[in-house]
């Protein structure tokens, strides 16, 4: 999970610029050369800012003109780090960066995409455009290279002059006009609110909700197509069989009977696992520390579980954990080669922290194929956290963090 620093929207003490001296000193000198290239800077940026909105709206009735425009405001985020790096360092403003638009998970990068369809592909193409476009940071970059180029010729004019003919009040004149600077990138340049930037994660986590729902329908529909609807439609066969036979071969009858007695053991076998792989009922009724010893149980490896909770955390929660510990005790039955593992389950402050590790040969990757990417994307969508740490060698361990939440408001 992301920590975003909250922007000041006044000068801390050590923002703030040195009282204005008569004299050249190493801060005048700094504001001086910020002044003297404002006219080179905002050239680039206001030639940057018009081809951008130019093209970008002259292309627009074509299918190249919206990721073009996307492209462009990418560019101007760019921008408006190199123009924060000039102030930060001529004039002593220090600014954080903001988020980055996409890609900023907390599992150090997004899902393959491998098994989606390609109408979910395009329309993931087609949210993070859109999300290009709202994106208010590259947008207030523009406004700023855009209104600049006046105040650019102005300060690098009136700073070349002071330097030959008004040299005396030059320092005076430099702290006022890198003032107004220091203003327009505070508020031009300075991230967006914490609101802005909570809004841009929670619309990209709903792709990512809507992905994972739409992957579950799809692994019920073929677990039920091929497992336990298969069963009972041949199940139904042979009972129409047998029926025929009662009266002429009632024996034969008889074993067809006992054999479809054995498939409907078998059905009914199938649909409780697919059950309990939508919401298991021991999680339901016993909550998470009966729900992992059943899974633990059920793991080739020997697994310790330690479930230290005073009371339950919200159902979704719940689930969530249940189905995090495993698929990562599957990985650990499939891959790791381990002798012994553990789950430990505990609660700080408002967060739920899972933690499962195994000794064994280690090198797991997120982008491994051992649906970690998926964990980690199922986690951040509910503004989760995912660390995977696994050396080559061993031992792996796996933190997972959620929120906590009350009972009845997941």
């Amino acid at each position: 999970m992301s920590v975003s620093k909250p922007v000041n929207s006044t000068p801390s003490d050590e923002d703030r610029p040195p009282p204005v001296r008569f004299g050249y000193d190493r801060h005048t000198w700094k504001e001086v050369a910020y002044l003297l290239t404002n006219l080179p800077a905002t050239l680039v940026g206001f030639v940057y800012a018009v081809v951008t909105l130019s093209t970008g709206v002259g292309l627009s009735v074509t299918v190249i003109g919206l990721p073009w425009l996307v492209c462009g405001l990418a560019g101007a985020r760019w921008l408006g780090r190199w123009e924060r790096a000039r102030a930060r360092a001529l004039l002593g403003v220090r600014i954080d960066e903001p988020s980055p638009l996409f890609g900023r998970r907390r599992d150090g990068g997004r899902a393959t995409g491998r098994g989606r369809t390609r109408a979910a592909r395009t329309e993931g193409l087609l949210s993070r455009v859109w999300t290009g476009l709202k994106d208010p940071v590259a947008w207030r970059t523009l406004l700023y290279s855009f209104i600049r180029l006046p105040w650019g010729v102005l300060t690098f004019s009136v700073t070349l002059v002071g330097l030959i003919v008004l040299w005396p009040v030059l320092p005076y004149l430099a702290r006022a006009l890198s003032h107004v600077d220091r203003t327009m990138v505070r508020g031009l340049l300075s991230p967006s609110d914490e609101l802005e930037r909570r809004v841009a994660e929670l619309e990209s986590d709903r792709g990512v909700v809507v992905d994972t729902a739409a992957a579950d329908l799809r692994r019920i529909e073929r677990d039920l197509h091929d497992g336990a609807q298969a069963r009972l439609v041949a199940l139904a066969m042979g009972l129409g069989l047998a029926k025929e036979k009662l009266l002429e071969d009632p024996e034969t009858a008889a074993a067809m009977v006992d054999e479809a007695h054995g498939e409907v053991k078998l059905a009914l076998q199938e649909l409780r696992d697919l059950a309990r792989g939508i919401h298991p009922a021991v999680l339901t009724d016993r909550g998470l520390d009966a729900a992992l010893s059943s899974i633990a149980s059920r793991c080739t490896v020997p697994v310790r579980v330690t479930v230290d909770l005073g009371e339950r955390p919200a159902e979704a929660i719940e689930g969530i954990a249940y189905f995090t510990v495993s698929e990562l005790l599957q990985n650990v039955s499939k891959h790791s080669g381990a002798r012994n593992a553990a789950v430990d389950v505990w609660r700080t402050d408002d967060r739920l922290l899972i933690q499962v590790q195994d000794d064994g040969r280690g090198g797991a990757r997120l982008d491994g194929g051992t649906g970690m990417s998926g964990l980690a994307e199922r986690l951040g969508a509910v503004d989760g956290l995912f660390v995977l740490d696994s050396p080559a060698g061993g031992p792996t361990v796996v933190t997972a963090e959620l929120p906590w939440r009350e009972r009845g408001r997941a």
